[in-house]
């Protein structure tokens, strides 16, 4: 990893950058709900950046991420792509609020990567039918790699939020419990201001908004995160304005520093200019794209091989169970 000085040399150097993330829906940018702060963070930040969407690794941890010259911001190290970027002073939102106190932002942003996160893929995983999962992550991919994807992540979940068949009903409760205290502390810190802390963004700004664009975009009517949303009419307006101004205003994006969207799906990000022109690196930085992108596709082909093996082994192991069973156990249906 580039040290502080070269990484924000690179990031003023590179004549673009690309945010890496799942594909849109719902009316979003970008429908995957770990995706969506970093990229309300970078308009924030008014960065240029093209969007570029990945949909060869459905389950991947180190999605999204940002491309800056030779530099990568990875979701899965160094505590993700926006602590990344506040890390190695690239652009850090918080910077500008120095009279701030820092347990109060700290304390803020726990409440909602943790109970708001929580009940949203709570929501997300355990509590819907499967068809929002299959719309955001598998929907390019065949229906028994899809299935099995879809399964495997509800377990993770399940574990990850301690559920189990005795507990079930009782972690509920607590899930919705601190989701409301979340929304309630949120929205008092709010009040009428037009964010979370004084007059300007924060990157807490950045990650409540993308949480709350996702229940209220995403989320069926009949979701109880919804509902307990929508009791706070702040938060509600707080929403809804920062919607219009970055990812409504795209006809002002050379005003704003909003980025446009490349619609590509493959796994290696191609730059692309604002105004939808091809961008056209330098030759020696075309061979070395060139490459990278042969190295991406190899990686994709051997995902997409082993997603395959892995569904044969399991129908294969399965054959003589009962479907019904499964379902049973883990709670869920999955719908293609």
């Amino acid at each position: 990893m580039a040290s502080a000085a070269a990484a924000a040399a690179e990031w003023e150097e590179a004549e673009r950058k690309v945010l890496v993330a799942r594909k849109a829906a719902f009316g979003l940018p970008t429908a995957c709900p770990t995706c969506l702060p970093v990229l309300l963070y970078l308009r924030m930040c008014n960065v240029p950046f093209d969007i570029h969407i990945d949909s060869s690794f459905p389950d991947a941890d180190h999605i999204p991420y940002v491309e800056f010259g030779e530099c990568v911001a990875f979701n899965n190290e160094k505590g993700g792509v926006i602590e990344y970027l506040k890390e190695e002073k690239i652009v850090d939102l918080n910077s500008k609020h120095p009279s701030i106190s820092y347990s109060d932002v700290l304390s803020t942003k726990a409440m909602v990567l943790t109970w708001l996160s929580d009940a949203l893929q709570y929501e997300l995983w355990l509590a819907s039918d499967g068809s929002i999962p299959h719309d955001i992550y598998f929907s390019d991919l065949s229906w028994p790699v899809g299935k099995i994807l879809y399964w495997k992540k509800t377990r993770e979940v399940k574990q990850q939020l301690g559920i189990t068949k005795l507990n079930a009903a009782e972690k509920e409760e607590e899930i919705y419990q601190k989701a409301n205290a979340a929304y309630d502390a949120l929205s008092t810190r709010l009040g009428d201001q037009i964010f979370l802390f004084e007059n300007s963004p924060t990157d807490v700004d950045a990650l409540f908004l993308g949480h709350a664009l996702f229940v209220l975009n995403v989320l069926p009517d009949t979701s109880v995160l919804r509902s307990c949303l929508q009791k706070y009419d702040n938060l509600v307006n707080f929403t809804k304005h920062l919607k219009v101004q970055l990812l409504e205003a795209d006809s002002d994006s050379s005003a704003t520093g909003l980025g446009s969207t490349d619609p590509s799906s493959s796994s290696t990000p191609r730059k692309r200019a604002s105004s939808g022109r091809s961008y056209k690196p330098k030759p020696r930085a075309k061979k070395e794209r060139t490459e990278e992108e042969k190295k991406f596709r190899r990686k994709a082909k051997y995902f997409l091989a082993t997603q395959l093996v892995a569904v044969l082994l399991f129908l294969s192991l399965m054959g003589g169970s009962d479907s019904s069973e499964l379902d049973d156990e883990d709670g869920v249906d999955y719908e293609d």
